[in-house]
C-alpha cells in the first residue's frame, strides 16, 4: 500500500506502515469502540426482538401482525441525520423528554456510548423482528405438540427444542445487526461527533482531511480492518446458516 494517495505527482512507495498504524493508538481505540458498540447493541436487540417477533408470529390478530411488521420495516430503515435530530430533540440535554422527566439529574447524557447505544436500538430491534419472524413461523406445530405430549413444559420446549433449532437463525440475525451497527456512520457523526471513538468516523476524518492531510491510504487501511472483522463474523455465520436451512426447510 502506498504511503500517500495525495502526493502531487501521484507517486509513493509501497509499505505496511498504513496497516500497522491503523491498529495503533486512536485508530485501535476507535476499532475496538465500534466492535464493543456493535456487540452490545446487537445482543440487546436480539434479546428484545425475539419475544416481540414471537408475539407477531403467534398472534391471531392480522391487524396486529401487519402493524408490527409494517412499523418494523419503516423503523429498520430510519437512520442517519433525521434519526439523530429526533433523539437530540427528545432526549438530548435540552430535549423535551429530558427536561420533563429530569433525566439529567439522574446522570443521563445522550452524547455518550450508552446514549448512542439507545439510538442504535431504535432501528436494530425492528430489523431483528423482520429477520427472525420467518424462522419462528418455520417452527412446526408438531414439535410443540410432541414435546407437550411427552410432559415437557413451555420453558423446556423452548430450551430443548425451539432454541436449538432457532440458534443458527438467531446467530444469523445477530451477525446482521452487528454489521448494521458496525457500518453506521451518519447517525453517530451527526449526534456525538468525535466524543465516542468509532472506526467509521475515523475513516471519514481521514478521507476528508479533517485532522491531517494526505491520509487517504490510511483510511483505506482502516476500511480493510473493517472488512477483516466482517469476514471473521461471516465465517462463523455461514456453517450455522446451512444447519438452520436444513431444520427449517
Amino acid at each position: 500500500m502506498s504511503t500517500s494517495s495525495d502526493a502531487p505527482d501521484g507517486g509513493g512507495t509501497f509499505t505496511t506502515d498504513n496497516l500497522t498504524g491503523s491498529l495503533q493508538g486512536a485508530y485501535w481505540t476507535a476499532l475496538w469502540g465500534s466492535v464493543k458498540l456493535s456487540l452490545l447493541t446487537a445482543l440487546i436487540a436480539t434479546v428484545v426482538g425475539l419475544p416481540l417477533a414471537q408475539a407477531v408470529a403467534t398472534s391471531r390478530f392480522r391487524l396486529f401482525r401487519e402493524a408490527v411488521m409494517s412499523a418494523s420495516g419503516v423503523l429498520a430503515n430510519f437512520g442517519g441525520v433525521p434519526l439523530a435530530f429526533m433523539f437530540v430533540a427528545t432526549l438530548g440535554n435540552s430535549g423535551e423528554v429530558t427536561k420533563k422527566l429530569g433525566l439529567t439529574k439522574h446522570g443521563w447524557n445522550l452524547y455518550t456510548f450508552s446514549g448512542l447505544s439507545v439510538v442504535y436500538l431504535y432501528f436494530l430491534v425492528p430489523l431483528m423482528v423482520i429477520t427472525i419472524t420467518p424462522a419462528l413461523e418455520g417452527l412446526r406445530v408438531q414439535w410443540r405438540e410432541a414435546a407437550y405430549n411427552n410432559g415437557a413444559t413451555a420453558p423446556q420446549y423452548w430450551r430443548h427444542v425451539a432454541l436449538p433449532v432457532l440458534l443458527p437463525s438467531l446467530l444469523g440475525g445477530f451477525v446482521l445487526l452487528f454489521g448494521a451497527s458496525f457500518a453506521a456512520y451518519a447517525t453517530a457523526e451527526a449526534m456525538v461527533g468525535s466524543s465516542v471513538p468509532l472506526i467509521s468516523m475515523q475513516i471519514g476524518d481521514a478521507l476528508s482531511g479533517n485532522v491531517l492531510v494526505g491520509q487517504g491510504n490510511l483510511a483505506l487501511a482502516l476500511g480493510l480492518d473493517m472488512i477483516v472483522v466482517a469476514c471473521l463474523v461471516m465465517a462463523l455465520y455461514l456453517p450455522l446458516q446451512r444447519r438452520s436451512a436444513k431444520w427449517l426447510a
